[in-house]
């Protein structure tokens, strides 16, 4: 399912037959030879719009996760190790940021600084970094018990060694199998921004953006809102099966 949605992202913009922002017909129209899945609220081709809609999507996910996870790492694995006062300080700035509603703190950060995806991105890792940064400093704290790391100490190695070389590959496990929650989380909140219209703004292609768009016709052509939903329900069902399959694994193991 996920290797399908990855093609529909990388090869769809290719295999589009008509233009995304290029009216061909009737609002609101069915599905026709010109427009297999018909046309949207202006016109467009909705099969376009679907095959250029997931790659905006899925990337400001992917690079929100990947940011928050370097983040995360840094400040979880700096707090968890150090047990000193620096844990504290570290941990409640890190509380700071879940005293706030993740919609609304996104909301105002698109509404004060402007839209666009660098700004969703810096968004939605202000949202994911803390419970990312409190997962990884309980698991170095546990790692950092272990009597690999105290003869580490005890041949002199550095900190910076210590953290690269024995507690971040011992953490990885734990952290890949909380990455598709993570992930599933940022598409989350794309799709919510662009529902909302502070996301990507028309004539882009996204998936939430095309359901938002499409309410208004969706009695007379339940294809402009059916298609973009589906797909995003399968990033969702793929996703979690993934996750679910490494849980399971590192569970047995």
């Amino acid at each position: 399912m996920l290797t399908i949605l990855i093609g529909i992202c990388a090869f769809g913009p290719m295999l589009a037959p008509h233009p995304i922002d290029a009216p061909i017909g009737t609002p609101g129209d069915g599905p026709s030879a010109a427009a297999p899945l018909g046309t949207d609220f202006l016109g467009r081709d909705v099969l376009s719009r679907v095959l250029n809609g997931g790659a905006s999507l899925l990337l400001v996910a992917a690079a929100a996760v990947l940011l928050t996870y370097v983040l995360a790492i840094t400040i979880g694995m700096l707090s968890g190790y150090s047990q000193s006062w620096l844990d504290s300080l570290l941990m409640r700035t890190v509380d700071l940021f879940l005293v706030f509603p993740p919609l609304l703190l996104l909301l105002v950060l698109v509404v004060g600084v402007g839209g666009g995806d660098a700004v969703l991105i810096l968004g939605i890792v202000m949202v994911l970094f803390p419970g990312g940064a409190r997962l990884v400093r309980t698991a170095t704290l546990e790692v950092s018990q272990s009597s690999y790391v105290e003869a580490a100490i005890a041949r002199g190695e550095s900190t910076t060694a210590v953290l690269r070389r024995e507690i971040l590959p011992n953490i990885t496990p734990a952290l890949t199998a909380d990455a598709g929650v993570r992930f599933l989380g940022a598409i989350f909140l794309v799709a919510s921004l662009n529902f909302l219209g502070v996301g990507s703004q028309p004539p882009a292609s996204n998936w939430a953006l095309m359901i938002a768009e499409n309410r208004v016709i969706i009695s007379s052509n339940i294809w402009s809102v059916l298609a973009p939903a589906v797909l995003l329900a399968f990033v969702t069902v793929a996703v979690n099966l993934i996750g679910d399959a490494h849980s399971s694994k590192l569970e047995k193991s």
